[in-house]
């Protein structure tokens, strides 16, 4: 029986690719002798090394393969060795491609999405060095216009590290609503989650943060003097400071203070599964299913729509969620807002006080009345996960 030692052997190469990497790989008979077979691990290139031959030549050749049968070795080996050098290209392209994220300045997760979607036309074997082949493969994907626009703007970002162009499709991502829950599914659903990532979303819901800001938390952006958050932006954003309530204060202060980061998790992937398997027990167990669609970003749409109902004042906002780009502000309120909703709020305020009051939480003065009450108004804002009328 042929035993596999597969030990890595020193001071030899890779005839293939001159790599060191090279382990044995069994043994094979050969005209009676018994020679050791090699196989390099940075190719997958497997070969055997003989000192002496009858031609008095030294060189090294294909496993338990005779004089007499390298002849067709020769003719088909030139195959062999292109389609090898196609893979390890492949391979060094899609390598190089995640370095220009990185060098770029792109955020991890926008690496890590961006770097799938290219391994996704790979392994799908199609030839990212031809436009046209992906332009027929994104066409014949049966999946929405916004994963079709992901798809060329990946494809675009590769084609622009090579120095090269291409007629991107006209695919747009579909503007839709945005599914907002109401807040005792929020808090129902933070009660039926582990200590920390229950924490996680208590922040997510108080701060309106991304979910890598708020996984890149570190003990020394929290002080539980003044009770306040400090978030590190990302994607552009602009840095904000928030307070604390008493409530996120005392869950974040029973967490264990292992390390400089606060979560263990080490990294969103994990996250992200250890989330969804937690959301999926609790809407079973509280017999809720909308809690499934809840998600770490809808607890900053669901937190800009309250900052919206509260003030009217998209530039506050703005400002709340860290958006350079009004544009971006204005996303989040034109799914928020319900246009063909035209009912307003009444409040009456008796003294200098309940008038401030009032105005803070964005009513309008309308009129003082002949009995010395001041009128103010608010539009009433509905959202697909319940109304706002009373904040």
């Amino acid at each position: 029986m042929i035993v596999l030692n597969k030990i890595a052997i020193k001071d030899l190469l890779c005839p293939e690719c001159n790599s060191s990497r090279v382990w044995k790989d069994g043994l094979r008979k050969d005209n009676g002798s018994i020679k050791q077979r090699y196989i390099c691990r940075a190719c997958g290139y497997r070969f055997s090394q003989n000192d002496k031959y009858t031609d008095g030549l030294t060189f090294q050749r294909q496993v338990s393969v005779s004089d007499r049968e390298s002849k067709n070795l020769a003719e088909v080996e030139p195959q062999i060795k292109g389609l090898r050098e196609t893979t390890i290209d492949i391979n060094g392209k899609f390598i190089e491609f995640l370095m220009y994220l990185k060098k770029q300045g792109y955020a991890e997760t926008t690496q890590r999405s961006y770097g799938l979607i290219l391994k996704s036309l790979v392994k799908h074997k199609v030839d990212i060095t031809n436009p046209e082949d992906v332009k027929q493969f994104i066409a014949k994907q049966e999946c929405g216009s916004g994963r079709k626009w992901n798809i060329a703007k990946t494809y675009t970002l590769f084609l622009k590290m090579q120095g090269m162009m291409w007629q991107k499709p006209r695919y747009k991502p579909i503007e839709k609503f945005h599914f907002i829950p109401i807040e005792n599914e929020i808090d129902a659903l933070i009660g039926s989650c582990s200590k920390q990532v229950s924490c996680f979303l208590q922040v997510g819901k108080e701060t309106a943060a991304r979910r890598g800001e708020i996984y890149n938390l570190t003990w020394t952006d929290l002080d539980f003097v003044t009770k306040t958050i400090r978030i590190t932006p990302e994607k552009g954003s602009k840095p904000r400071i928030f307070r604390m309530t008493d409530k996120l204060t005392t869950m974040i202060g029973r967490l264990k203070k292992t390390q400089n980061r606060i979560w263990s998790y080490t990294g969103t992937h994990n996250l992200d599964r250890s989330f969804r398997r937690q959301r999926k027990r609790a809407a079973y167990k509280l017999g809720n299913p909308r809690l499934e669609q809840i998600t770490f970003h809808t607890l900053r749409r669901w937190k800009a729509s309250i900052e919206y109902a509260k003030c009217k004042d998209s530039y506050y906002v703005q400002e709340f969620l860290g958006h350079k780009d009004s544009r971006s502000t204005e996303r989040y309120i034109q799914r928020l807002r319900n246009p063909n909703d035209e009912n307003f709020i009444c409040k009456t305020a008796k003294t200098d006080e309940d008038a401030k009051e009032l105005i803070e939480n964005g009513f309008e003065y309308i009129l003082t009345t002949p009995n010395q009450l001041m009128l103010f108004k608010k539009l009433k804002v509905n959202f697909l996960g319940g109304s706002l009328e009373n904040v």
